[in-house]
């Protein structure tokens, strides 16, 4: 590429350009890079021409261009960003530095530090998408020169391009550099095979001139129906032919569709006209008809898709699609922007306006009311006319992800899966990935219809939330303002945008309960041993606790929920004793003090109404050696100056009383003990769980859900896979016991539960 041949390459699309500003751009860029050279020896400007003649391929605006021939002087030479807005404008400006941002982004897989750099890539081009089409430019040229690099440095540029620019190129409908960006990979990654199918191809193209007679006949056929249409045949990519003998474990003497034949027609009828043509001359393949045309991809691609066993009893595929279709499937995005938002240039700050998303963080709205929520799919009908409208949508979802890996995670599948096309009953169309079910659909329309989903009729029939979709499926979405998304639900769904929704929400939820729960913590500790708390209290504590991420009150009260922070730390830090004195309450040190000595007749004191046979006023306590619970045998043991005490009839500390039966005192729990209808029956229970993040979180919230009240919650011991964790609550009987032991053994973060007897 040499300076005239592009600048006539641009007037060839564009008459109106500025050749005044792509000529300052060549200049400066020639003088930026001097006597720069490339790993091949050739001079640096060779890359710059090169990238600004393939946006001029895709009918980029003159900014664009300007760009391209300047993209790396910001990263590699002297230039400054103020220095290019001064001799160029503020838009070339900061397109240059928005791509010197992504020339830095790296994508070595390190996980996190991947998944952050991935981030950062999708938000920087989803503010101006023409960021990312002369990314990929610069990276196609790259990849058309790679092999003047060293092996190990292709094969991580190859893999790079792999993973991430070729399904941004396919997303964004880049079909042409999708392509030959997964070919000039593969040719790296996997040289034997390419140049195996290579060879084969050139064998295949020697044999009987099929390809010629296939378009002839196809051409004579669409004459003789007075259709005017062009008809090529494109042979497919060495890349795609191995992943489909892979894919179909099939050898390439097998395949039937080595070429893709294309009908060119004027307008959308004739391309329908075309269509029944085909299939009233050849046989179709069942199974093997798309319509894009009234239902486009994500990227805007659109055109009519069919098999047939066409002339000389060939297999065949054919792709039928106008001009039109057919450069915004070559271009997508590129194409889409020269079809309808080119401007005049005397306006250069406007040029690319309609390319530029800004993101937001979406915010909660709260509860709504029954009537509030729609029931049916309200799909954006302009889906078709905007294919870079996926990529807005994308970060819109995703915004509000702290964790990087989960961003990378939900893009990953934004951008491999393949999508499905279901209906709504008025007949907009909702496009979804491969696998999607009705929740998928449901958050597809809207969050509040995902959130209060109960079930779907798809195609008049009342199925599960479950069930996969299929293309063409019509989906009614039945709601129920009481229905609340849970864990489960991340089963249910394939989409990045509803397990986006669903983990914010259940996040949402979990925190909530965190606060209450910790809140109840430590009310009742504060009770328990005789000292008092207000919010200012806490104000001030907000720094001074030994616990990570406190910024205010309510972390406060959600490390407590979540086991990081305990009452005590709360209580020495409120109340510092002097150095010769213990740091705890005077009440705190005789509960220690009382708990060591682990006397047979101590115990809590507990409702006196939860028994039958005890003589009104008389002190209640029960056992800490065996904590009985309502629904268990009990007896009562006449304490000196205690009252009765309430032991398990299995007790085996009663043993030292044999002697002693008049001190024994029948007694039996009241009904309304026995059917859990009271609380105050304190239990420990020790479990063992994984040493991971939210363990504790998942141990609290199950308690919680089950309607039980942790009253002091403590690690024993910490291992580097599991930790042991001790833990006092309130449970109403043991029915109640056992429920909450086997909904704990459930969880896959606990590995064993077991109720301690006898109290340290």
């Amino acid at each position: 590429m040499r300076q005239y041949e592009l600048i006539e390459k641009v007037k060839g699309y564009n008459p109106k350009a500025d050749i005044g500003l792509i000529n300052r751009a060549y200049v400066y860029s020639m003088k930026a890079h001097g006597g720069q050279q490339r790993a091949s020896g050739e001079p640096y400007l060779t890359h710059p021409l090169a990238v600004a003649g393939i946006l001029a391929d895709m009918k980029l605006d003159d900014a664009s261009i300007c760009v391209g021939l300047l993209h790396d002087t910001l990263e590699d030479t002297l230039a400054t960003y103020d220095e290019l807005k001064q001799i160029f404008n503020r838009e070339v400006a900061d397109l240059v530095e928005g791509v010197t941002k992504l020339s830095k982004v790296s994508f070595e897989d390190k996980n996190v530090e991947k998944a952050e750099n991935f981030r950062k890539l999708l938000l920087a081009m989803s503010k101006d998408i023409r960021v990312l089409l002369i990314k990929l430019a610069d990276r196609l040229h790259n990849m058309r020169t790679v092999d003047a690099k060293k092996l190990d440095s292709r094969r991580k540029t190859a893999k790079e391009t792999l993973d991430i620019f070729v399904p941004l190129a396919d997303r964004i409908g880049l079909h042409g550099v999708k392509a030959e960006l997964e070919d000039l990979a593969f040719r790296v990654l996997e040289p034997e095979e390419y140049a195996a199918i290579e060879r084969q191809m050139s064998e295949w193209r020697a044999q009987d001139n099929l390809v010629a007679r296939v378009i002839d006949e196809l051409q004579s056929k669409l004459a003789e129906a007075g259709i005017q249409a062009t008809v090529s045949g494109r042979e497919k990519s060495v890349a795609s032919i191995y992943q489909k003998m892979v894919r179909k474990s099939l050898a390439f003497d097998q395949l039937t569709d080595v070429v893709a034949y294309r009908i060119m027609v004027e307008d959308k009828p004739a391309c329908y006209a075309a269509l029944g043509m085909l299939h009233d001359q050849y046989k179709a393949i069942p199974g093997r008809f798309k319509d894009y045309i009234s239902a486009p991809k994500p990227n805007g691609y659109q055109s009519l898709h069919t098999s047939v066993v066409g002339p000389f009893n060939n297999r065949m595929e054919v792709q039928i699609r106008t001009q039109a279709m057919h450069d915004v499937a070559e271009n997508g995005v590129a194409a889409h922007w020269v079809y309808n938002h080119i401007k005049a240039p005397d306006t250069p700050d406007d040029l690319g306006n309609e390319l530029k998303l800004q993101s937001f963080t979406t915010k909660s709205k709260g509860r709504i009311a029954p009537d509030a929520i729609p029931v049916e799919a309200t799909a954006d009908r302009k889906a078709a006319n905007n294919p870079y409208r996926w990529l807005k949508n994308m970060v819109e979802q995703l915004q509000g992800l702290e964790d990087p890996a989960e961003f990378y995670e939900n893009a990953r599948l934004e951008l491999f899966n393949e999508h499905v096309f279901a209906m709504t009953p008025k007949g907009d169309v909702i496009q979804l990935p491969s696998g999607a079910t009705p929740l998928d659909f449901a958050y597809a329309v809207h969050t509040k219809v995902g959130n209060h989903a109960v079930s779907a009729k798809v195609n008049g029939s009342v199925v599960p939330l479950r069930r996969v979709l299929e293309n063409g499926d019509i989906v009614e979405i039945i709601t129920n303002v009481n229905q609340h998304p849970n864990p489960g639900w991340r089963e249910l769904v394939v989409s990045s945008r509803a397990r986006t929704q669903i983990n914010r929400y259940l996040r949402q939820q979990e925190r909530e309960e965190q606060l209450r729960l910790g809140r109840e913590i430590l009310e009742k500790a504060a009770r328990r041993d005789g000292w008092r708390w207000d919010m200012k209290d806490l104000v001030q504590l907000v720094k001074k606790l030994p616990v990570g991420q406190i910024y205010d009150v309510d972390d406060i009260f959600a490390a407590l929920g979540q086991g990081r922070l305990f009452p005590r730390q709360i209580y020495e830090t409120l109340f510092p004793a002097p150095a010769s004195i213990a740091p705890a309450a005077p009440m705190l040190r005789q509960l220690d003090a009382g708990r060591k000595a682990n006397k047979m007749t101590e115990g809590v004191t507990g409702p006196e109404t939860a028994l039958d046979g005890v003589m009104a006023g008389m002190s209640v306590h029960y056992a800490k050696c065996c904590s009985p619970l309502p629904g268990e045998e009990i007896v009562g043991i006449l304490t000196t100056g205690r009252g009765l005490t309430i032991h398990m009839r299995t007790c085996r500390n009663l043993e030292q009383l044999a002697d002693q039966p008049d001190r024994w005192l029948p007694v039996n729990w009241s009904n309304s003990a026995e059917k859990g209808e009271m609380r105050g029956f304190i239990c420990r229970l020790r479990l063992h769980v994984n040493n991971d993040t939210g363990a504790l979180a998942v141990v609290t919230s199950t308690v919680a859900n089950l309607d039980a009240h942790i009253i002091d919650i403590a690690t024993e011991h910490r291992g580097a896979d599991s930790m042991s964790i001790r833990c006092e609550m309130e449970i109403r009987n043991k029915d109640h016991l056992n429920r909450l032991i086997a909904n704990l053994s459930a969880q896959k973060a606990v590995l064993r539960v077991e109720k301690i007897y006898g109290w340290n």
